[in-house]
């Protein structure tokens, strides 16, 4: 067996003795770690401890610094509170100058309250009592009291304004020095104003003017707000008005006056309805106003034979009818107003169509219209009315564009025999540039038929563009009346004259469809 050498045993004996070393130095390690932590902590206590010491250090200075400065700010006030007495008197003088300048409406009331430092808008825009100074002052041309007075004689001098004529304020003494006992208070006699400014009561006995009295008290300023407010409305109003009639012209004030009476009237219910529903009032500055744009500006309605038209007294219009839309009968109606001498209203006659629509049958009453019956034709032309009739009908309003200009049957008569009866003119009518205002190229019959209608009318631009195909086109109009077709040398009992009342129709037809012909050759263009 061979022997252990000595190199070998001296590697095993550090082998063993490796661990223990390293399980001494893992012991320092934790001893050395505990020991940093517990310095720490004992110096973060330290340190708490001496930032709470150092506040409350702090907070206890600031109690003891406040109510010394809360005593030397009272000894300040103390000694800059004796004042001379004419120097607080030069005071309110200038502050109620100020006053005045500052509140136009109450220039007139008197006040003898200085303003304090601390004056809001609201307290110096109204006038207060006067009340007894807190500072003690001398008589006026005194000097200020000195320690040896007494409590009596510390109080301050009371003073009363009283306006000069020349508008200068002057002091007197009520109260002068007293002797240690409160003496009681005079009254003075204002000495009596010049002629220009009347005596104004004092705040303490009267309410000033243009102030509340003390049971309807407002806010403060209420008054010269509502005085700026008025004056500023007067002022906009001229400059508004003087612009507006500078860029439109007199003619557009006219309007606008014109509209205003309108609305009152209507408020007040100060207008009149005749028997057939007609409101002049409401066609005049409703109805025509809208119709005359079309009339003057899109069809340019020129008006020819307006002295046809008698200057009183009843008459019978007779018109062709066409436009697939019934604008020609206003149109008609409006250019004898506007082109008459005498501004005559023509009544016209309506199917009943018209009068069964919600909205059209009360617009059409008021403007005039009537139900196309024999009866209300000859009361109206026997009162004087001027009436007008299409005696085509829907025939002639939803004819189709290749048959426009050539007129329909005009019935069996019924217009010509109320005229014969009423004994009246008859007045044949025609009308130019109507056709084609909704060119009729079709006709849904079945639609028409379900909406209970004469015609459903399909045009160039209709259903085409929608509501867009509803606008009319600019076509140039042209209405000419013809002499009048007298009927009173034939006597009423001629209107039961069948051949008669025929022929006399054929008569105003034909009359018509010549001046259609007549007018369309001299026509230049459709638009133009």
């Amino acid at each position: 067996m061979a022997q252990r050498t000595p190199s070998s045993t001296t590697k095993k004996t550090a082998r063993a003795a490796t661990p223990a070393k390293s399980a001494k130095k893992t012991a320092a390690t934790k001893a050395t770690t505990r020991k940093t932590a517990a310095a720490k902590k004992t110096t973060t206590r330290k340190t708490a401890a001496a930032t709470k010491a150092t506040t409350e250090k702090t907070a206890a200075a600031k109690k003891t610094t406040a109510p010394k400065a809360t005593a030397k700010k009272a000894s300040t006030t103390k000694t800059a509170a004796p004042r001379s007495a004419v120097a607080a008197a030069a005071e309110r003088a200038g502050g109620e100058r100020a006053r005045r300048r500052s509140t136009p409406l109450l220039a007139g009331s008197e006040t003898t309250a200085p303003p304090t430092k601390k004056t809001t808008a609201s307290s110096a825009s109204r006038p207060t009592p006067s009340r007894r100074a807190s500072r003690p002052a001398a008589a006026v041309g005194g000097s200020a009291p000195t320690s040896g007075t007494t409590k009596g004689a510390s109080r301050p001098a009371r003073t009363t304004r009283s306006t000069r004529a020349a508008g200068a304020p002057a002091l007197r003494v009520v109260d002068g020095e007293g002797t240690g006992t409160r003496r009681p208070r005079r009254t003075t006699t204002p000495r009596p104003r010049a002629a220009t400014a009347p005596t104004t009561p004092s705040p303490a006995s009267a309410p000033a003017e243009g102030t509340p009295s003390s049971g309807t008290a407002l806010a403060p300023g209420v008054a010269e707000l509502l005085s700026v407010a008025l004056s500023a409305g007067q002022v906009a109003s001229r400059t508004i008005g003087g612009a507006v009639s500078n860029a439109a012209g007199e003619e557009w004030e006219r309007r606008l006056g014109e509209v205003l009476s309108f609305l009152r009237r209507r408020v007040q219910g100060d207008y009149s309805v005749d028997d057939f529903g007609f409101d002049e009032d409401f066609t005049l500055h409703t109805a025509f106003p809208v119709l005359r744009l079309l009339k003057d500006r899109w069809f340019r309605v020129e008006v020819r034979g307006i002295e046809n038209i008698p200057a009183t007294g009843g008459a019978l219009v007779v018109s062709n009818h066409s436009g697939t839309i019934a604008l020609d009968s206003v149109m008609t109606q409006l250019a004898i107003h506007d082109a008459h001498p005498q501004h005559r209203f023509l009544r016209m006659l309506g199917a009943d169509l018209v009068f069964a629509l919600p909205v059209v049958g009360d617009f059409a009453r008021k403007t005039g219209a009537t139900l196309a019956t024999n009866p209300d034709a000859e009361r109206l032309m026997t009162s004087g009315e001027l009436v007008g009739v299409w005696p085509e009908g829907f025939k002639g309003v939803g004819k189709p564009f290749r048959e426009r200009y050539k007129l329909q049957r005009f019935g069996r008569g019924g217009f010509v025999a109320a005229a014969i009866r009423s004994e009246v003119p008859i007045i044949p009518c025609s009308v130019v540039g109507a056709e084609e205002i909704y060119p009729m190229v079709g006709n849904a019959k079945t639609l028409a038929r379900l909406l209970g209608a004469p015609y459903a009318p399909i045009t160039p631009t209709f259903p085409l563009l929608g509501p867009l195909g509803l606008v009319p086109l600019p076509s140039k109009w042209i209405i000419e009346f013809s002499p009048p077709v007298d009927t009173a040398s034939l006597g009423p009992a001629a209107a039961d004259d069948p051949a008669l009342v025929f022929d006399l129709t054929d008569q105003v037809r034909e009359t018509i469809q010549q001046t259609l012909y007549s007018v369309l050759m001299t026509r230049r263009s459709v638009f133009f």
